[in-house]
């Protein structure tokens, strides 16, 4: 217990310190970041349904156009 107060001043600035420069967070401040990052990457980014179904339309489209051209060349 003697070391203990001997170096309890230590402790405190240490303490003091960490808290100021915020080393540590609460599971408050985490899970309130962890919603702004969710909602930037909501407005960024495209869920992977959407990029699939958007490639399939692409797919299709693609295969129209060919379809097209082959009538195109046809006619010729």
């Amino acid at each position: 217990m003697e070391k203990f107060v001997e170096y309890a001043p230590i402790i405190v600035v240490v303490l003091v310190f960490f808290i100021q420069q915020k080393i540590f967070v609460t599971p408050e401040q985490l899970e309130k970041k962890h919603r702004e990052i969710m909602d930037e990457i909501d407005e960024k980014f495209v869920s992977v349904i959407s990029f699939r179904d958007l490639k399939d339309q692409f797919s299709e489209v693609k295969e129209k156009i060919d379809k097209m051209y082959d009538l195109l060349i046809d006619l010729k």
